[in-house]
């Protein structure tokens, strides 16, 4: 039985509820997926200035009714565009001005509902090789039907969600895009994707991992229960931040060195990972530095978090989320650069493991 955990603030929570797994989709009559696109994308972009000038969801909800007549599709979009104003104003440059959102991404999206057997909106139904999708017109009230291919070793976690959801136990987010090619993505529940997906690792010696993520490189210190430093380590990943460097690329870079420092960490005994709590974190702090900015502002470093949280679990770890205040700039960590000669960003790794440590001894 999994008996791992993770420690954090409800804001941070909230964020660990679901994984995302995505699939290619091939759709009978893809003009008409297209134009809800089109008219989900308009009620996103359309949605943004209302709600900057403090317009409700339900209002806007009345007057882009007639765009996209679906309850369920129109609220999604809604609440993505309350997201991205939400981010916009968490991210103010330094003469406080705000950085003004380029939406360019050609999609739509369905939260779920256990109530409406998972999604009133994109239904699911798993074959031997693929997935039958079906997806609800707004206009004509008709389906639209479509194959999905996911890879094979989903296909057990998709056979018990469609169970679960027309037992009306577990709902499932779908979103469809069209980026180079039709994409499906369904969010389910953390709890099912572990069932399916958790690999055990061996017991350690109840070692603590502390986690500093850059836009260039990933730090790691190990401490002891006595605070004792174990070992560090750092992963590089330099060229990302080079202009024009592949975005996509630059990804998979950084999520690779998480990966291969979370099987590191396995194999010398660590049970307890530590990263920041970066949903404290109201803003993104920017410089008078043009390079600098860049880096801040094409490093997805929430998105980096989360991946790390659930690859963490998977792997069996302990997580915990400790606020990062006073880990980058602080007389602490001054002061632990000066007596352990550490760079900025290993002290900052090592501040994070002591954090971690001191919030599993005040819960035990």
């Amino acid at each position: 039985m999994m008996r791992n955990r993770i420690i954090c603030s409800r804001e941070a929570l909230e964020n660990f509820q679901f994984v995302t797994i995505n699939g290619k989709v091939i759709f009978e009559d893809k003009d008409r997926v297209v134009r809800i696109a089109r008219a989900y994308s308009q009620v996103v972009k359309s949605a943004i200035r209302p709600l900057f000038e403090g317009k409700s969801i339900d209002k806007l909800t009345k007057e882009f009714y007639n765009i996209l007549p679906n309850y369920v599709y129109l609220e999604t979009a809604l609440k993505q565009a309350k997201t991205i104003t939400d981010g916009l104003l968490d991210r103010e440059d330094e003469k406080g001005e705000i950085i003004h959102a380029r939406i360019r991404k050609f999609w739509f999206a369905s939260r779920g509902n256990r109530a409406d057997k998972g999604n009133r909106n994109v239904k699911f139904h798993v074959l031997e090789d693929h997935v039958l999708i079906k997806g609800k017109d707004p206009w004509n009230k008709e389906w639209i039907f479509g194959k999905a291919y996911f890879g094979e070793e989903y296909l057990p976690l998709l056979r018990e969600l469609e169970e679960l959801a027309n037992k009306r136990e577990e709902g499932y987010g779908a979103v469809i895009s069209f980026k180079e090619k039709p994409m499906i993505h369904l969010q389910i529940s953390l709890w099912l994707y572990l069932k399916h997906f958790f690999l055990p690792k061996p017991n350690g010696y109840g070692l603590i991992a502390g986690f500093d993520l850059n836009s260039d490189r990933l730090n790691v210190v190990v401490i002891n229960k006595d605070g004792k430093v174990i070992t560090f380590k750092t992963w590089w990943y330099s060229d990302v931040t080079r202009p024009g460097f592949p975005k996509e690329k630059a990804r998979a870079l950084r999520l690779n060195a998480l990966s291969e420092s979370l099987n590191f960490l396995s194999r010398i005994g660590v049970d307890y990972v530590v990263f920041e709590d970066l949903f404290l974190v109201r803003k993104r702090k920017f410089t008078r530095s043009k390079s600098g900015n860049r880096k801040v502002s094409r490093f997805a470093k929430k998105q980096l978090l989360i991946h790390g949280v659930i690859k963490s679990l998977r792997l069996g770890f302990n997580v915990v989320l400790v606020n990062p205040k006073g880990t980058t700039t602080s007389e602490d960590h001054e002061r632990v650069m000066r007596e352990k000669g550490f760079d900025r960003h290993t002290a900052s790794a090592y501040l994070i493991a002591l954090k971690g440590l001191g919030m599993l001894n005040d819960i035990k």
